[in-house]
């Protein structure tokens, strides 16, 4: 008991500095979209094994800004046939979704998800928006690496710690089910995002983050985990922004991010056991960096920080229910569902 405590300790721990850090350098070097690498550190962090090398690392940026760069390609095809641009949208988001349930790496198919929908999305307002959003997804991600071999180095793993267990891949059949129904949950925000990209990219990623999580959860806990984390998120965004206001600095930033981190982490890996799934913890994070740091961004802007927060957050709630109907309309009769420990979208 005593080692699997220190274990878990560690790995929030772990998760609390690296979302800190990354949401700290993000803010102090002015990157495009500063929430993308605190969110990449987060699900790289959860993810437990070994981090990647620094080599494996670049390698994978690289994979991500080819792949996801891709996206450009489908511009002029949204611009010009906009209903076969969508539908090869959907068709690639499905592709990546079934490549994570068919035992393919989940944090790729996650970038691919996000890249290809923000990249295009924004591609339908100017292209070289879309050519910034590339490199922020190539700097958010780096970045998050980076992040994460780091915090791996000073809090490594204690020694002889058990070798986490590898994502067993879904039967064909049902990793396609699945797919579509993720596909279908992510498809309304990248419609909504094609309207006015500037203004709702966050609700592309809150998507995202819902696709990913509606592959572990099913209909039955949906309400509960999903409308659950996204108000218990939105909550610590708005305390985390009060107690910001408190002293407005970026070690302050840092400091606060780090506290909210930990109490999450301790949460998310039962050093203080709720009721609530793992998954359920790590949405509510992802949440929270993203209302909070949009909040940022309309402080420095001159934005009225409190209207826009409302109406994210509505938005946030109205996916939210979306991704929940889709999980009961796509529930199957003879109940097979996808197990945590086998899916991965």
């Amino acid at each position: 008991m005593d080692n699997r405590l220190r274990l878990f300790g560690r790995r929030a721990l772990r998760l609390a500095i690296g979302a800190a850090l990354c949401l700290a350098i993000s803010f102090a070097l002015a990157l495009p979209i500063p929430v993308i690498a605190p969110v990449f550190a987060v699900f790289l962090l959860a993810t437990p094994g070994r981090p990647l090398s620094l080599k494996a690392g670049v390698m994978l940026a690289l994979v991500v800004m080819l792949t996801t760069g891709s996206g450009l390609l489908l511009v002029p095809l949204l611009r010009h046939y906009a209903f076969a641009g969508v539908m090869l949208v959907g068709l690639l988001l499905f592709l990546a979704f079934r490549y994570g349930l068919r035992g393919g790496n989940n944090l790729v198919a996650t970038f691919l998800v996000a890249g290809l929908t923000m990249i295009s999305a924004a591609g339908t307002a100017d292209f070289q928006v879309a050519v910034t959003v590339v490199g922020a997804l190539v700097k958010g991600l780096l970045l998050a690496v980076l992040v994460s071999a780091l915090m791996h180095g000073l809090i490594p793993e204690p020694v002889g710690a058990p070798a986490p267990s590898a994502a067993r891949a879904l039967p064909a059949d049902q990793a396609a089910y699945i797919a579509l129904r993720a596909a279908l949950v992510v498809m309304p925000a990248y419609l909504l995002a094609m309207t006015d990209p500037a203004s709702y990219m966050p609700i592309i990623m809150k998507s995202v983050s819902l696709g990913r999580q509606t592959c572990t959860t099913s209909a039955r806990g949906a309400a509960r985990e999903l409308i659950g984390s996204t108000l218990l998120g939105g909550l610590l965004a708005i305390a985390f922004w009060f107690a910001l206001r408190l002293s407005v600095n970026l070690w302050m930033f840092f400091l606060w991010m780090l506290l909210f981190g930990l109490l999450a982490g301790r949460r998310l890996y039962r050093l203080d056991p709720t009721r609530q799934s793992p998954g359920f913890w790590l949405n509510s994070i992802i949440t929270m960096i993203i209302l909070l740091g949009q909040s940022v961004q309309d402080s420095v802007a001159g934005k009225d920080v409190y209207t826009a927060f409302a109406v994210r957050m509505g938005l946030f709630i109205a996916v939210t229910l979306y991704a929940c109907l889709m999980l009961l309309l796509f529930e199957r009769p003879r109940g097979v569902r996808a197990r945590p420990a086998q899916a991965g979208g």
